[in-house]
């Protein structure tokens, strides 16, 4: 099912937005152009992740060497600092296991859409998520 989200411009890079579709609460984040969808609860205890501070990963090739990488790709949980992936809903200390859904989202020109059985026309493109 396509919800409509808001208007690309409404959603500026680096930005996230927090949106209901289909009865759940979704956290929508531009990263450079791409966006993202995550459920906006942490699966530790259930924290709204897009209260959360959106950073970078640390990586470390050897003692004394660190790199921040992925710069704005990062959510931290604001109750536990338990991080992910906002590209996966994965996250970094457990990836196989412990992730948040992820949802896809993409755009879509407004003269392209349809709501319910009702034809739409308009000019501008929207965010849109598939729950």
């Amino acid at each position: 099912m396509k919800h409509v989200v808001a208007e690309v411009a409404a959603i500026p890079a680096g930005a996230r937005h927090v949106t209901e579709a289909g009865g759940k609460r979704i956290v929508v984040y531009n990263l450079g152009g791409e966006f993202f969808a995550l459920a906006d609860r942490c699966p530790h205890q259930g924290a709204s992740l897009s209260a959360g501070q959106i950073m970078g990963h640390v990586c470390s090739t050897a003692p004394g060497q660190y790199d921040y990488a992925r710069r704005g790709e990062v959510v931290r949980c604001p109750w536990h600092a338990w991080e992910f992936d906002i590209r996966t809903g994965k996250s970094f200390f457990d990836p196989r296991r412990v992730k948040t859904r992820a949802y896809d989202a993409h755009v879509e020109c407004g003269e392209l859409l349809a709501a319910e059985s009702f034809s739409v026309a308009v000019e501008n493109s929207y965010v849109v998520v598939e729950v």
